[in-house]
């Protein structure tokens, strides 16, 4: 027999099993004693099963995954939801609000985890996340992207040593997952110390909607669900392939400074040696090659053509001897995601950023 869901409190606010809530969390007013919060759709099944949170938005100006949230909360799968869903598209609302990366206090959240009660305004937006979130999760997805002017090839960073993350990662279906160290701080530190498998998905732009990114985010989303049980298995769709492990990434950077004219794309293969870019003066008269170190995919590249010397340019995987492999999951990736000319229309979705 099948065991019912006990009941959950977020935010002061208690959500019985099938019932769908929206939950404002309290968080540090704003100095213009305005109160702000942040907000938790809970959407509860009626059988018991994991507990997942999805949250977007940690960096403000990160908004892709605003998108894939809300997409994934009108999903017809949720009506047979087994467990619980805690849905968070923005979580660092002050970021949102000013179109950046940060909060007022001038600090990273994804380096304040797990933050303080009586701390800066960061580390109580981190204190708060980990207390209403993380620890009443049994599994999480961050969902993020590149940061401004750099775009990020689908893909998943994760402990991949841990078996049940490993099992995500797989389940999630991009070509690419990347076996990530953790960095002290971050939302993934701090749900590994608290026993939470999670994956941090990376897609695209900051203040960029992607549509086919978006839709990659939604589908692996579904796809982690179903694999921990939440959802009914498809009995149409293929499960997903494996994606390609990479255990090393390394920035390339800029020879010298001037005008970057880049000649490869986002997802693509390259080898040792190969000419990725050319850095030219603007009267034209030098031009530098950027040179492949190693052999890899390009996971993410400087969309800005104006460089100094140093400046980040080319991010790649190294992945061993599987390009034949690699090439053909990112061909698939492209076609199974990539919308038609009326799907876009009928979304009325823009890849413009915002300004």
């Amino acid at each position: 027999m099948a065991t019912k869901l006990p009941e959950l409190i977020i935010g002061g606010v208690s959500v019985k099993p099938g019932k769908r809530e929206i939950v404002a969390v309290p968080v540090a007013p704003m100095y213009t004693h305005d109160d702000l919060s942040i907000s938790v759709q809970v959407v509860r099944g009626q059988l018991a099963g994991p507990t997942l949170f999805i949250c977007a938005a940690i960096h403000g100006d990160e908004i892709n995954g605003v998108e894939i949230i809300r997409r994934l909360l009108q999903h017809k799968a949720l009506k047979k939801l087994h467990g619980t869903l805690l849905a968070i598209p923005i979580v660092n609302v002050y970021g949102l609000l000013n179109h950046t990366r940060y909060l007022p206090d001038g600090r990273d959240l994804n380096r304040s985890f797990p933050g303080s009660a009586k701390g800066s305004l960061t580390g109580r937006v981190a204190h708060t996340f980990v207390q209403e979130i993380v620890s009443k999760s049994t599994h999480g997805i961050d969902l993020h992207t590149g940061s401004r002017h750099r775009s990020n090839y689908p893909q998943i960073r994760a402990n991949l040593d841990d078996p049940q993350t490993r099992q995500m990662a797989e389940a999630f279906g991009v070509p690419l997952a990347i076996n990530a160290k953790i960095r002290d701080g971050s939302l993934r530190a701090c749900a590994a110390d608290a026993g939470v498998p999670i994956l941090l998905y990376e897609a695209g732009e900051a203040l960029r909607f992607e549509e086919m990114y978006i839709r990659a985010g939604v589908k692996g989303i579904i796809s982690v669900m179903r694999n921990l049980g939440m959802l009914r298995k498809s009995r149409s769709s293929k499960p997903p392939a494996l994606p390609i492990i990479s255990n090393k990434t390394s920035w390339v950077r800029a020879p010298e400074s001037g005008i970057l004219r880049t000649l490869v794309p986002l997802g693509g293969n390259v080898i040792a040696g190969q000419v990725l870019a050319f850095v030219a003066d603007p009267l034209g008269s030098t031009e530098t090659e950027i040179v492949a170190p190693e052999d890899g995919m390009v996971i993410g590249r400087t969309n800005l053509p104006l460089v100094y010397e140093g400046d980040a340019t080319f991010h790649i995987a190294q992945y061993g001897r599987s390009v034949a492999k690699a090439e053909k999951q990112v061909e698939q990736f492209q076609e199974d995601n990539q919308p038609d000319l009326y799907e876009m229309n009928a979304e009325n979705l823009s890849d413009a950023p915002i300004t």
